[in-house]
Protein backbone atom coordinates (compact mmCIF):
# COMPACT_ATOMS: atom_id res chain seq x y z
CA UNK A 1 0.00 0.00 0.00
CA UNK A 2 1.26 3.17 -0.89
CA UNK A 3 1.98 5.96 2.01
CA UNK A 4 -1.10 8.95 2.68
CA UNK A 5 -0.15 11.75 0.87
CA UNK A 6 0.11 14.88 2.77
CA UNK A 7 -1.60 18.28 1.56
CA UNK A 8 -1.88 21.94 2.20
CA UNK A 9 -5.35 23.31 2.10
CA UNK A 10 -5.39 26.85 1.39
CA UNK A 11 -8.71 28.54 2.21
CA UNK A 12 -10.72 26.76 5.03
CA UNK A 13 -13.89 29.56 5.57
CA UNK A 14 -16.86 29.50 3.75
CA UNK A 15 -16.52 26.29 0.81
CA UNK A 16 -13.08 25.58 2.59
CA UNK A 17 -15.05 24.26 5.43
CA UNK A 18 -17.36 21.77 3.45
CA UNK A 19 -14.04 20.39 1.66
CA UNK A 20 -12.64 20.25 5.82
CA UNK A 21 -16.11 18.46 6.86
CA UNK A 22 -17.21 16.41 3.75
CA UNK A 23 -14.37 16.00 1.09
CA UNK A 24 -11.19 15.25 2.83
CA UNK A 25 -11.99 13.06 6.00
CA UNK A 26 -13.02 10.01 3.62
CA UNK A 27 -9.83 10.03 2.56
CA UNK A 28 -8.20 10.30 5.45
CA UNK A 29 -10.21 7.49 6.67
CA UNK A 30 -9.09 5.61 3.72
CA UNK A 31 -5.61 6.09 4.61
CA UNK A 32 -4.86 7.89 1.02
CA UNK A 33 -4.29 11.19 2.63
CA UNK A 34 -2.58 13.37 5.99
CA UNK A 35 -3.13 16.82 6.34
CA UNK A 36 0.38 18.83 6.56
CA UNK A 37 -1.08 22.23 7.27
CA UNK A 38 -4.29 24.52 6.56
CA UNK A 39 -3.97 27.97 5.69
CA UNK A 40 -6.35 30.91 6.44
CA UNK A 41 -6.38 34.71 6.21
CA UNK A 42 -9.15 34.77 9.37
CA UNK A 43 -8.11 32.24 11.58
CA UNK A 44 -11.75 32.14 13.39
CA UNK A 45 -12.20 29.64 10.68
CA UNK A 46 -9.76 27.26 11.88
CA UNK A 47 -12.21 25.53 14.25
CA UNK A 48 -13.28 23.19 11.59
CA UNK A 49 -9.78 22.51 10.17
CA UNK A 50 -8.84 21.49 13.81
CA UNK A 51 -12.16 19.85 14.34
CA UNK A 52 -12.17 17.70 11.62
CA UNK A 53 -9.11 16.63 10.59
CA UNK A 54 -7.49 16.49 14.64
CA UNK A 55 -5.09 19.37 14.10
CA UNK A 56 -3.72 21.38 16.81
CA UNK A 57 -2.57 25.49 15.95
CA UNK A 58 0.95 24.67 15.07
CA UNK A 59 -0.42 23.56 11.60
CA UNK A 60 -2.80 26.33 10.95
CA UNK A 61 -1.53 29.13 9.07
CA UNK A 62 -2.59 32.99 8.43
CA UNK A 63 -1.24 32.78 5.33
CA UNK A 64 -0.11 30.53 2.61
CA UNK A 65 3.35 32.00 1.63
CA UNK A 66 3.53 30.48 5.51
CA UNK A 67 2.04 27.16 5.16
CA UNK A 68 4.34 26.29 2.25
CA UNK A 69 7.38 27.82 3.33
CA UNK A 70 7.62 25.73 6.44
CA UNK A 71 5.57 22.37 5.95
CA UNK A 72 6.45 19.26 3.52
CA UNK A 73 3.83 18.51 1.23
CA UNK A 74 3.11 16.33 -1.83
CA UNK A 75 0.23 18.90 -3.13
CA UNK A 76 -2.08 21.47 -2.36
CA UNK A 77 -5.54 22.35 -2.26
CA UNK A 78 -7.25 25.10 -3.31
CA UNK A 79 -10.02 26.53 -2.34
CA UNK A 80 -10.34 30.51 -2.45
CA UNK A 81 -11.92 32.67 -4.73
CA UNK A 82 -11.17 32.66 -8.00
CA UNK A 83 -9.38 35.70 -8.39
CA UNK A 84 -6.70 34.00 -6.27
CA UNK A 85 -5.68 30.63 -8.06
CA UNK A 86 -3.11 32.13 -9.96
CA UNK A 87 -1.17 33.43 -7.04
CA UNK A 88 -1.87 29.97 -4.84
CA UNK A 89 -0.77 27.84 -7.96
CA UNK A 90 2.74 29.70 -8.37
CA UNK A 91 2.74 29.13 -4.67
CA UNK A 92 2.54 25.51 -5.19
CA UNK A 93 4.60 25.53 -8.16
CA UNK A 94 7.81 27.49 -6.49
CA UNK A 95 7.31 24.65 -4.08
CA UNK A 96 7.35 21.36 -6.18
CA UNK A 97 3.60 20.37 -5.20
CA UNK A 98 1.09 19.03 -7.56
CA UNK A 99 -2.44 21.36 -7.52
CA UNK A 100 -5.77 20.36 -6.93
CA UNK A 101 -7.71 23.01 -6.99
CA UNK A 102 -11.44 24.53 -6.63
CA UNK A 103 -12.97 26.10 -10.14
CA UNK A 104 -12.60 27.53 -12.27
CA UNK A 105 -9.25 27.52 -13.22
CA UNK A 106 -9.04 31.64 -12.45
CA UNK A 107 -10.88 34.59 -13.01
CA UNK A 108 -9.52 35.37 -16.56
CA UNK A 109 -8.94 33.24 -20.18
CA UNK A 110 -5.47 35.28 -19.67
CA UNK A 111 -4.95 33.94 -16.27
CA UNK A 112 -6.47 30.05 -17.08
CA UNK A 113 -3.57 30.29 -19.89
CA UNK A 114 -0.69 31.15 -17.56
CA UNK A 115 -1.62 28.62 -15.09
CA UNK A 116 -1.92 26.38 -17.97
CA UNK A 117 1.41 26.71 -19.82
CA UNK A 118 3.55 27.17 -15.90
CA UNK A 119 1.86 23.83 -14.71
CA UNK A 120 2.62 22.33 -17.72
CA UNK A 121 6.25 24.01 -17.96
CA UNK A 122 7.15 22.66 -14.84
CA UNK A 123 5.92 19.06 -14.82
CA UNK A 124 3.47 18.72 -12.13
CA UNK A 125 -0.66 17.77 -12.27
CA UNK A 126 -3.30 19.66 -11.30
CA UNK A 127 -6.86 18.86 -11.59
CA UNK A 128 -9.63 20.55 -11.21
CA UNK A 129 -12.76 20.11 -9.09
CA UNK A 130 -15.39 20.66 -11.80
CA UNK A 131 -17.63 18.61 -9.16
CA UNK A 132 -20.96 18.87 -10.36
CA UNK A 133 -20.67 17.04 -13.06
CA UNK A 134 -19.91 14.23 -11.13
CA UNK A 135 -23.19 14.19 -9.10
CA UNK A 136 -25.22 11.03 -8.80
CA UNK A 137 -27.82 12.37 -11.21
CA UNK A 138 -25.67 14.19 -14.16
CA UNK A 139 -23.35 10.65 -14.22
CA UNK A 140 -26.14 8.60 -14.42
CA UNK A 141 -27.88 10.84 -17.10
CA UNK A 142 -24.42 10.81 -19.12
CA UNK A 143 -24.37 7.22 -18.56
CA UNK A 144 -27.85 6.82 -20.39
CA UNK A 145 -26.88 8.98 -23.16
CA UNK A 146 -23.70 7.28 -24.22
CA UNK A 147 -24.89 3.91 -23.87
CA UNK A 148 -26.25 4.23 -26.59
CA UNK A 149 -29.48 2.95 -25.96
CA UNK A 150 -31.42 6.20 -27.34
CA UNK A 151 -29.51 6.28 -30.47
CA UNK A 152 -27.86 9.96 -31.68
CA UNK A 153 -27.94 12.59 -29.67
CA UNK A 154 -29.49 15.77 -31.75
CA UNK A 155 -29.39 18.70 -28.88
CA UNK A 156 -29.47 19.42 -25.42
CA UNK A 157 -31.45 21.89 -23.04
CA UNK A 158 -29.79 23.17 -19.96
CA UNK A 159 -31.97 25.51 -17.56
CA UNK A 160 -30.47 26.50 -14.08
CA UNK A 161 -32.84 29.08 -11.75
CA UNK A 162 -32.47 30.58 -8.72
CA UNK A 163 -34.29 32.80 -6.59
CA UNK A 164 -31.13 34.42 -5.16
CA UNK A 165 -31.78 38.29 -5.89
CA UNK A 166 -30.74 39.37 -2.19
CA UNK A 167 -27.21 40.36 -1.64
CA UNK A 168 -25.81 37.59 -0.08
CA UNK A 169 -28.50 34.88 -0.75
CA UNK A 170 -25.11 33.17 -3.14
CA UNK A 171 -22.40 34.36 -1.08
CA UNK A 172 -21.26 38.00 -0.44
CA UNK A 173 -18.38 37.83 -3.33
CA UNK A 174 -20.49 36.42 -6.30
CA UNK A 175 -22.33 39.46 -5.92
CA UNK A 176 -19.80 41.56 -5.95
CA UNK A 177 -18.09 40.50 -9.04
CA UNK A 178 -18.58 40.43 -12.67
CA UNK A 179 -20.42 37.69 -14.76
CA UNK A 180 -21.33 35.83 -11.49
CA UNK A 181 -23.81 34.16 -13.16
CA UNK A 182 -21.31 32.50 -15.85
CA UNK A 183 -18.06 32.81 -13.73
CA UNK A 184 -19.92 30.87 -10.56
CA UNK A 185 -22.87 28.94 -12.25
CA UNK A 186 -22.38 27.97 -15.92
CA UNK A 187 -18.91 27.25 -15.45
CA UNK A 188 -20.03 23.97 -14.20
CA UNK A 189 -23.09 23.82 -16.65
CA UNK A 190 -20.98 24.09 -19.63
CA UNK A 191 -19.09 21.36 -18.26
CA UNK A 192 -21.77 18.78 -18.00
CA UNK A 193 -22.74 19.83 -21.35
CA UNK A 194 -19.68 19.04 -23.02
CA UNK A 195 -19.84 15.95 -21.01
CA UNK A 196 -22.94 15.12 -22.22
CA UNK A 197 -22.28 16.32 -26.08
CA UNK A 198 -19.23 14.00 -25.57
CA UNK A 199 -16.77 16.86 -27.11
CA UNK A 200 -16.21 20.69 -26.74
CA UNK A 201 -17.50 23.48 -28.28
CA UNK A 202 -17.15 25.07 -31.76
CA UNK A 203 -19.09 27.99 -30.99
CA UNK A 204 -21.06 29.92 -29.05
CA UNK A 205 -23.56 32.55 -28.38
CA UNK A 206 -24.54 34.06 -25.60
CA UNK A 207 -26.45 37.34 -23.94
CA UNK A 208 -26.36 38.32 -20.41
CA UNK A 209 -28.14 41.11 -18.37
CA UNK A 210 -29.07 41.53 -14.26
CA UNK A 211 -32.74 42.96 -13.72
CA UNK A 212 -33.23 45.83 -11.63
CA UNK A 213 -34.15 43.79 -8.84
CA UNK A 214 -31.05 41.74 -8.86
CA UNK A 215 -28.59 42.63 -6.28
CA UNK A 216 -25.29 42.21 -7.85
CA UNK A 217 -22.73 43.79 -9.21
CA UNK A 218 -22.48 41.72 -12.24
CA UNK A 219 -24.72 39.59 -14.89
CA UNK A 220 -27.11 37.37 -13.08
CA UNK A 221 -28.85 36.14 -15.92
CA UNK A 222 -28.01 34.41 -19.27
CA UNK A 223 -28.91 32.84 -22.24
CA UNK A 224 -26.99 30.87 -24.43
CA UNK A 225 -26.56 29.06 -27.25
CA UNK A 226 -23.48 26.35 -28.59
CA UNK A 227 -22.82 24.24 -31.40
CA UNK A 228 -20.74 21.61 -30.26
CA UNK A 229 -19.01 18.81 -31.62
CA UNK A 230 -20.66 15.91 -33.68
CA UNK A 231 -23.29 18.08 -34.50
CA UNK A 232 -24.57 18.47 -31.34
CA UNK A 233 -26.38 21.90 -30.45
CA UNK A 234 -27.24 22.95 -26.78
CA UNK A 235 -29.51 26.04 -25.51
CA UNK A 236 -28.69 27.35 -21.79
CA UNK A 237 -31.14 29.17 -19.23
CA UNK A 238 -28.86 30.62 -16.41
CA UNK A 239 -30.80 33.01 -13.58
CA UNK A 240 -29.84 34.18 -10.19
CA UNK A 241 -31.93 36.83 -9.91
CA UNK A 242 -35.91 34.69 -10.68
CA UNK A 243 -39.30 34.91 -8.65
CA UNK A 244 -39.06 31.18 -7.54
CA UNK A 245 -36.29 28.33 -7.71
CA UNK A 246 -37.61 25.71 -10.18
CA UNK A 247 -34.09 24.40 -11.12
CA UNK A 248 -31.72 25.59 -8.49
CA UNK A 249 -27.85 24.32 -7.46
CA UNK A 250 -28.60 20.40 -7.61
CA UNK A 251 -31.43 20.58 -8.80
CA UNK A 252 -31.18 21.72 -12.42
CA UNK A 253 -32.86 20.54 -15.75
CA UNK A 254 -30.92 18.77 -18.60
CA UNK A 255 -33.00 17.32 -21.40
CA UNK A 256 -31.34 15.17 -24.50
CA UNK A 257 -33.62 14.94 -27.16
CA UNK A 258 -32.25 12.05 -28.94
CA UNK A 259 -32.87 9.96 -31.96
CA UNK A 260 -35.05 6.88 -30.15
CA UNK A 261 -36.29 8.74 -27.17
CA UNK A 262 -35.71 12.02 -25.12
CA UNK A 263 -33.97 11.74 -21.53
CA UNK A 264 -35.14 14.13 -18.86
CA UNK A 265 -33.28 15.26 -15.76
CA UNK A 266 -35.39 17.18 -13.07
CA UNK A 267 -34.84 18.19 -10.34
CA UNK A 268 -32.33 14.60 -9.62
CA UNK A 269 -35.08 12.61 -11.14
CA UNK A 270 -33.89 11.03 -14.72
CA UNK A 271 -36.13 9.47 -17.34
CA UNK A 272 -37.05 8.47 -20.39
CA UNK A 273 -40.08 9.87 -22.83
CA UNK A 274 -41.07 8.20 -25.87
CA UNK A 275 -44.71 8.39 -27.98
CA UNK A 276 -46.13 8.89 -31.19
CA UNK A 277 -47.13 12.19 -33.00
CA UNK A 278 -50.04 12.99 -31.01
CA UNK A 279 -49.50 10.61 -28.17
CA UNK A 280 -49.02 11.65 -24.29
CA UNK A 281 -45.64 10.44 -23.98
CA UNK A 282 -44.92 6.94 -21.57
CA UNK A 283 -42.78 8.13 -19.17
CA UNK A 284 -39.97 5.22 -17.91
CA UNK A 285 -37.96 5.86 -14.52
CA UNK A 286 -34.12 5.54 -14.77
CA UNK A 287 -32.52 4.22 -11.23
CA UNK A 288 -29.62 6.39 -10.55
CA UNK A 289 -26.63 5.05 -10.24
CA UNK A 290 -25.03 3.49 -7.04
CA UNK A 291 -21.33 4.22 -6.44
CA UNK A 292 -19.01 4.82 -3.31
CA UNK A 293 -18.44 9.03 -3.84
CA UNK A 294 -19.65 11.38 -5.73
CA UNK A 295 -18.66 15.21 -6.62
CA UNK A 296 -15.85 16.76 -4.71
CA UNK A 297 -15.12 13.28 -2.16
CA UNK A 298 -14.86 11.72 -5.92
CA UNK A 299 -12.49 13.72 -7.48
CA UNK A 300 -10.44 14.22 -4.45
CA UNK A 301 -9.67 10.75 -5.01
CA UNK A 302 -9.62 10.24 -8.52
CA UNK A 303 -6.90 13.13 -7.93
CA UNK A 304 -4.83 11.14 -5.16
CA UNK A 305 -5.16 7.49 -7.03
CA UNK A 306 -3.91 9.53 -10.42
CA UNK A 307 -0.33 11.14 -7.69
CA UNK A 308 -0.17 7.47 -7.28
CA UNK A 309 0.41 6.04 -10.51
CA UNK A 310 -3.60 5.69 -11.63
CA UNK A 311 -5.46 7.34 -14.84
CA UNK A 312 -5.67 11.06 -14.93
CA UNK A 313 -8.41 12.21 -13.61
CA UNK A 314 -11.05 13.49 -15.48
CA UNK A 315 -10.80 16.81 -15.34
CA UNK A 316 -7.35 17.74 -15.10
CA UNK A 317 -5.87 20.48 -16.26
CA UNK A 318 -5.30 19.77 -19.91
CA UNK A 319 -9.28 18.89 -19.97
CA UNK A 320 -10.46 21.02 -18.37
CA UNK A 321 -8.97 23.93 -20.33
CA UNK A 322 -11.41 23.52 -23.01
CA UNK A 323 -13.95 24.55 -20.10
CA UNK A 324 -12.48 27.78 -19.67
CA UNK A 325 -12.31 28.41 -23.24
CA UNK A 326 -15.84 27.90 -23.41
CA UNK A 327 -16.90 29.73 -20.34
CA UNK A 328 -14.47 32.80 -21.35
CA UNK A 329 -15.88 32.54 -25.34
CA UNK A 330 -19.36 33.00 -23.16
CA UNK A 331 -17.83 36.06 -21.88
CA UNK A 332 -16.91 37.39 -24.81
CA UNK A 333 -20.19 36.94 -26.63
CA UNK A 334 -21.96 38.47 -23.87
CA UNK A 335 -20.06 41.71 -23.87
CA UNK A 336 -19.46 42.04 -27.50
CA UNK A 337 -23.02 41.04 -28.76
CA UNK A 338 -21.13 38.38 -31.25
CA UNK A 339 -20.78 34.94 -31.60
CA UNK A 340 -16.94 33.54 -30.65
CA UNK A 341 -15.44 30.63 -32.10
CA UNK A 342 -14.12 28.54 -29.32
CA UNK A 343 -11.16 26.72 -30.45
CA UNK A 344 -10.46 30.20 -32.40
CA UNK A 345 -10.49 32.13 -28.93
CA UNK A 346 -8.69 29.24 -27.27
CA UNK A 347 -5.27 29.39 -29.82
CA UNK A 348 -5.53 33.51 -29.46
CA UNK A 349 -4.82 33.42 -25.85
CA UNK A 350 -2.69 30.50 -26.17
CA UNK A 351 -0.38 32.51 -28.97
CA UNK A 352 -0.37 35.09 -26.72
CA UNK A 353 1.26 33.43 -24.13
CA UNK A 354 4.08 31.45 -25.53
CA UNK A 355 5.26 27.93 -24.40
Amino acid sequence: MTRPLRFIQIGTGGFGGYWCASVMPRLLALGKAEVAAVADVNPENFAAAMAHYGIGPNQCYTTAEAACARTRADFVIIVVPPAHHEAMVDLALAHGMHILSEKPIADTMAACVRIYRNVRAAGVKMGVTMSHRFDQDKQTLQRLIHSGELGRLNYLICRFTHNCRAFGSWGDFRHRIADPLLIEGAVHHFDIVRALAGGNAHTVYARSWNPPWGEYAGDSTALATMEMEHGVHACYEGAKANASTMNGWTNEYFRAECEHGTAVLDRRRVSVLRGGAWETPAVEDIPLLDEPAWMNPRLAEEFIDWLNGGPPMATRLEDNIQCAALLFAAIESAHTGQPVDVPAFLRRHLDAIPA
